[in-house]
């Protein structure tokens, strides 16, 4: 049956603002409560709040109907059992949960979210709920002029978006990465805000375009889409780190990658042969350069036809993806959803007969121009489309290959809208909704689809995503890349506060083009980016077709030496990098993280978009102009060690730092430990050793976890990983250390030492009851053998 969405016209049918005004939810009538869910009839709709766990609430207002408690695919988590006690007073109900209040005025309907210290998370007074006849809804909330607004997604701009207007509607535009440019390629109508150190979630479940406004009003802010209804969550908090686990447990974790995902990558558009590819991997062999993975662009296929290879240019494809999985490097293909109109092709029959492709309501094809030309679409709202599209990549699992690239996924179509007719009609799997609606789905779907099937074909290994599209909940299925940028400084600067706010949004494993895909890039800049690269969750150089050659050697060999040094740095960080995986996928929290996350009280790090952190004890502070040698670095409490030279920093202060070209600023925080590794030319090398760095702190006591597992199966989902505890005591000029493990996993590592920074004059130290000798090594440090 189809489900009415819209309430009179379409809002490109007429009426300006002035005679369309937003109408109110208007006065509450009654009120009915069974468990958690309570229900209010109002003048103009009903209003349905719904607590899900004692620190996230759902209210769900429908215009002039009965609610239904559907959600979009963003939402996995199902309501909890809460003690909800519902107090009718005279002007308000009360609604109290063990971590939530909720007050709702009954004339007109306003809502208030309070937490259980009374911190108001949501509060709408002058302004509430509307509606158009047009379809048009939209929530207020008023905000304080200490707020300050995280999230969102993939954006351009600053860390924080406070007086910003944003838009959601996922749109393929080239090389968009400008302060300007909205919508970009994901939608996640989900933000942050902090305030005064404290934090709360807000994710509006609306899959139409929506718009998120910091900027019009000086004491509310807004969300609101073109059409559907009002269906937002509120998070409580208190911390910023404690909204991203509700939020996360609400759309979704992303699970521990396989660790070949996670070193280098290395990609064209295009690298268009068999032997190109070879040529490729040979040279990274013998300039010994380590590399995990590359990926092959739209010219592989025949004609452009997905599930297919060119056998001209890549005549014996699983001989390549053998050969090269023997030296440690995989190979990724490119898959679009635009599948060629062409009746020879099995695709295609298939798709025809099996029912799988998007149609206007009156039951004719979609068809749209994109690569192979004239294009039919799989409708990925359909769960039967879905599991079709997923047992067809059982042709490249046979092949051997283990990781897919969607592009194109918002969808992409060649034309003025940039995307498929807003008049197709998707099956939904029986609830038929049109592609205005469920637009900014159709990538989180084929997500779900490759995602899916690759999972069932390959035998209990883990398989790697990337996609362009998405929408929140991807992060279930797929790394995300931020799409088309260009070989400019401007964009490098651009990239860190996107992919620190892709990590707020959920999304832990992201990162941009590694030196730019559009337009020329040079020595300098390609340096400074792969320095960023190799510390950023996902590490891809990617340039386009018609452009300079990027990789590492292109430039010389000043660069070269430069590049091969830090991409031999991420391999030496893996170990750090993995168990920072593993917080993601246990608890939501990012691997790259902006400051805030980690110093929400310190308004130093609210805006703070050239730097970050990996984890809560290290920060990273690149150059991003050309020529410079120097930055100031803003260091938060405590006392920071450069990573190169061991020079201590107070924290509390911007420092001046020198960073000459083959030099990235580096800081540990002090009384913390890193977890490193040794170079190895791929993840497939044998992996022989862990390097633990302590940076000591006197009169201190420190914590760290080290996390591993096979890095291929899923095994550890089921306890079959292994995570150490290392506690370190500092006190009386003595160190002890007590190391304790969990899970069933035996490492292939088994030699460990850790090097002691700025330690006092040692012989031994205390292990677990046992002494063990040091060894110095410089002035500065010292090693034991453990």
């Amino acid at each position: 049956m189809l489900e009415d969405t819209s309430f009179a016209i379409r809002p490109d049918q007429g009426m300006n603002e002035e005679k369309n005004p937003f109408q109110d939810i208007g006065n509450a009538k009654n009120i009915s409560k069974t468990e958690n869910e309570i229900k209010i009839s109002a003048d103009n709709g009903e209003l349905a709040v719904v607590f899900y766990r004692d620190d996230i609430v759902r209210f769900v207002f429908q215009p002039l109907k009965e609610v239904m408690l559907d959600s979009s695919p963003a939402i996995v988590l199902a309501p909890e059992k809460s003690e909800v006690k519902l107090n009718d007073e005279k002007n308000a109900f009360r609604l109290e949960a063990p971590k939530l209040t909720v007050l709702i005025t009954k004339t007109p309907i306003r809502i208030t979210v309070m937490d259980s210290q009374r911190r108001v998370l949501f509060e709408q007074k002058e302004k509430g709920i509307g509606f158009k006849p047009t379809g048009e809804v939209i929530c207020h909330s008023t905000r304080n002029h200490e707020d300050h607004y995280y999230g969102l997604g993939e954006k351009t701009g600053y860390l924080d978006k406070r007086g910003e207007k944003l838009t959601m509607w996922n749109t393929d535009v080239y090389a968009p990465h400008n302060p300007e440019t909205d919508a970009l390629y994901q939608s996640h109508p989900y933000f942050m805000v902090l305030r005064n150190g404290a934090a709360q979630g807000i994710h509006f479940d609306n899959t139409f375009k929506s718009t998120f406004d910091f900027r019009s009003e000086a004491d509310v802010y807004s969300f609101g889409a073109e059409g559907g209804i009002v269906d937002f969550y509120v998070m409580a908090g208190p911390g910023p780190k404690d909204v991203l686990e509700q939020y996360t447990a609400l759309t979704g974790r992303a699970p521990i990658p396989p660790k070949w995902a996670i070193g280098y990558h290395q990609s064209r558009y295009s690298y268009e042969s068999e032997q190109e590819v070879r040529e490729l991997a040979a040279i990274f062999k013998e300039k010994e350069i380590p590399l995990d993975a590359v990926y092959l662009d739209i010219h592989y296929m025949n004609g452009y036809r997905v599930f297919t290879f060119d056998r001209e240019r890549f005549p014996e494809p699983e001989n390549l993806v053998r050969d090269l999985k023997e030296q440690g490097i995989r190979i990724i293909p490119i898959v679009d959803p635009g599948v060629k109109e062409d009746p020879e092709y099995p695709i295609y029959q298939e798709g025809i007969y099996g029912d799988h492709f998007c149609k206007y309501i009156e039951g004719s094809l979609y068809f749209g121009d994109v690569w192979p030309g004239n294009s039919a679409f799989p409708d990925f709202t359909s769960s039967k489309a879905r599991e079709w599209w997923g047992e067809k990549h059982k042709y490249y699992t046979d092949l051997g290959i283990e990781g897919i690239w969607n592009d194109m996924n918002e969808p992409s179509v060649f034309n003025e809208s940039k995307t498929m007719d807003l008049k197709v009609m998707h099956n939904n799997d029986g609830n038929p909704k049109t592609h205005r609606e469920l637009h900014n789905v159709y990538g989180l779907l084929m997500g779900e689809a490759t995602y899916d099937g690759m999972k069932k074909q390959l035998g209990g290994k883990r398989p790697f995503l990337l996609t362009r599209s998405g929408f929140s909940g991807v992060q279930r299925y797929a790394a995300v890349w931020t799409g088309d940028n260009r070989s400019f400084w401007e964009h490098l600067q651009l990239s860190i506060p996107m992919v620190m706010n892709l990590g707020l949004s959920g999304i832990p494993f992201a990162g941009p083009d590694v030196g730019g895909f559009a337009h020329d890039s040079n020595g300098e800049l390609l340096a400074r980016w792969s320095q960023v690269g190799a510390f950023t969750p996902y590490f891809r150089n990617h340039s386009a077709i018609g452009t300079l050659r990027q990789e590492p050697w292109s430039f010389g060999e000043k660069y070269e030496q430069i590049i091969k040094k830090y991409i031999e740095l991420r391999y030496q960080w893996l170990p750090q990098l993995y168990t920072l995986f593993a917080e993601a996928w246990q608890k939501g929290l990012p691997v790259m993280r902006p400051l805030m996350l980690e110093y929400p009280e310190d308004e130093n790090t609210f805006n703070l978009s050239d730097q970050f952190m990996l984890g809560n004890n290290i920060i990273v502070a690149p150059i991003m102009q050309p020529s410079a040698e120097h930055r100031a670095v803003y260091l938060p409490e405590g006392e920071w060690v450069d990573y190169w030279t061991d020079e201590v920093y107070a924290g509390g202060n911007h420092h001046l730092v020198h960073a000459p070209l083959e030099v990235l600023p580096i800081f540990i925080k002090k009384g913390t430990v890193i977890a490193l590794g040794e170079v190895r030319h791929s993840t497939a090398a044998a992996d022989s050793k862990r390097i633990l760095h302590y940076y000591y702190q006197p009169d201190s006591t420190s914590t760290f976890k080290m996390y591993d597992d096979d890095g291929t199966t899923f095994a550890y989902e089921s306890g079959e990983y292994c995570l150490k505890t290392f506690e370190i005591k500092a006190m009386n000029r003595e160190i002890s250390l007590k190391i304790s493990t969990e899970g069933r996993y035996e490492p292939e590592w088994q030699e460990v030492d850790i090097i002691l920074h700025d330690a006092p004059e040692l012989t031994t130290v205390d292990v677990n009851g046992e002494m063990k000798n040091v060894e110095k090594n410089t002035e500065k440090t010292c090693t034991i053998h453990l």
